[in-house]
């Protein structure tokens, strides 16, 4: 019976990896972890939290987010350019699952 399950089933059509697929990579989480710390951030500031990440991959990091609708940006018409980035209402409704990730490593980390 189980086997027969298992057999039929496809992992790709649930779920828990559909929210992998939105948060998986290097920096994603460690991206939207940030913007639920501090809110709004620059990508200066982005960048220096994450400390070794180049310019190319945070910004298509930021980019996929804000594709998936997870985190909004926010540009200034000025001279130099100004853009923040924020968590979006669907982005804080992950929080309470990446939170959870971080009460667990906090409880279990030696």
């Amino acid at each position: 019976m189980i086997k027969n399950y298992i057999e039929n089933a496809n992992f790709e059509d649930t779920g828990f990896s559909y929210t992998l697929s939105l948060i998986s990579g290097k920096h994603k989480m460690v991206i939207l972890y940030c913007l639920m710390e501090f809110e709004v951030v620059r990508f200066n500031e982005l960048r220096r939290y994450l400390k070794n990440v180049s310019d190319k991959t945070l910004s298509n990091n930021l980019k996929e987010l804000e594709t998936d609708r997870l985190i909004v940006r926010k540009e200034y018409p000025q001279i130099p350019p100004k853009v923040e980035y924020s968590l979006s209402d669907r982005g804080k409704s992950l929080m309470e699952v990446l939170d959870q990730l971080c009460i667990w490593g906090e409880k279990n980390r030696q």
